[in-house]
């Protein structure tokens, strides 16, 4: 089939090749009446933009690349949504690839992107190694980490205070009267979840609690993983009151496990998770949480990453969001504050 040109346009609108340009650039130069019937005809031709051979004239593509370790995760696909959002809204199209938290695939994808020219590259990475893992591709195009902490690394990142997250789940849960809170989920494969795992550690000692961990042998978080782990630990009887779990995914998981264990959220045990993903306020669920500002960080990932593509000379950024607690109905209050309650 043949490709519909600008040149056809304008010989069926009886108008100069520039002038379809214009009317599909949105210039002023010409008039409402005379873009509209421009574009009308274009819808009617099914004219399509060469992105090629414009970005062969301005020397961008208008195109993000935005790799994601795991595109089923709520939290991630969340994050991707609110980025295309405000990439539209800066006039960028995206390109979206999955990493499926594997670093080969990681490098593989990256640059791929790099070789579709795309104009800059968001990260969420596979793990803690996703840096040196792509550290020789890094400078061939402008890159965003998001949602990992790269401590002092000289790459611009966004990532909301996870210490300071886990110390406010945990200072909640403290002043509900809970003085044993198993962290579920612990992770040693990124530097998120080490900053988590380091914030309800600092808590619980400055509270006087003994820190307790249920581990995880898994690379990622999933309402599965969750679920598996919790089926393991609630095979036992349980002595803590309270499961504080590193991401809303696993305290789902928890829910399930618990459900079919017998045992009753929050009545014999209080929950709470870590991201506020879309599920996580649903009737049923109710989880109490802590948030992190996804809309907020998506575009302030997209807004840096467009700094630097626009000035290769701006340098890096670090930005640090601070989360918030979600309070909802799966912690309640126990001991010595739920009796001054009554």
């Amino acid at each position: 089939m043949k490709n519909v040109t600008i040149k056809d346009i304008a010989k069926v609108a009886g108008v100069s090749y520039a002038t379809v340009s214009r009317a599909l650039s949105g210039s002023s130069e010409i008039g409402a009446e005379t873009r509209e019937r421009v574009l009308r005809i274009c819808r009617e031709m099914g004219y399509t933009t060469n992105y090629v051979a414009r970005s062969m004239v301005m020397r961008r593509t208008k195109l993000i690349g935005l790799i994601v370790a795991n595109i089923d995760n709520p939290f991630m696909s969340e994050l991707a949504y609110h980025i295309e959002i405000r990439a539209r809204e800066q006039g960028y199209n995206l390109m979206l690839c999955n990493s499926s938290h594997d670093l080969e695939l990681e490098r593989q994808v990256f640059t791929l992107l790099v070789g579709r020219q795309v104009d800059g590259i968001i990260l969420v990475p596979a793990n803690s190694d996703s840096y040196e893992n792509l550290k020789p591709y890094i400078s061939k195009v402008p890159t965003v980490f998001m949602s990992e902490n790269l401590r002092d690394l000289p790459e611009s990142y966004i990532s909301v205070d996870n210490y300071r997250g886990t110390r406010m789940g945990t200072e909640y849960l403290h002043a509900l009267g809970h003085r044993d809170i198993l962290y579920f989920g612990r992770r040693k494969n990124s530097v998120t979840h080490q900053l988590r795992a380091e914030g309800y550690i600092d808590a619980c000692r400055e509270l006087n609690m003994e820190p307790g961990f249920c581990n995880s042998g898994f690379s990622f978080s999933s309402i599965q993983t969750g679920y598996q782990l919790a089926r393991h630990l609630f095979q036992k009887p349980l002595r803590q009151s309270a499961i504080f779990a590193a991401t809303d995914s696993l305290a789902l998981g928890v829910m399930e496990a618990a459900e079919e264990a017998g045992i009753r959220i929050p009545e014999d045990l209080s929950l709470i998770g870590f991201d506020n993903i879309m599920y996580s306020g649903l009737p049923r669920i109710n989880l109490t949480t802590v948030e992190q500002p996804k809309k907020t960080m998506a575009s302030m990932a997209v807004d840096v990453l467009l700094e630097k593509i626009g000035d290769a000379s701006s340098g890096y950024s670090h930005r640090i969001l601070m989360p918030s607690l979600v309070e909802r109905g799966t912690c309640r209050r126990v001991g010595a504050q739920a009796k001054s309650n009554e």
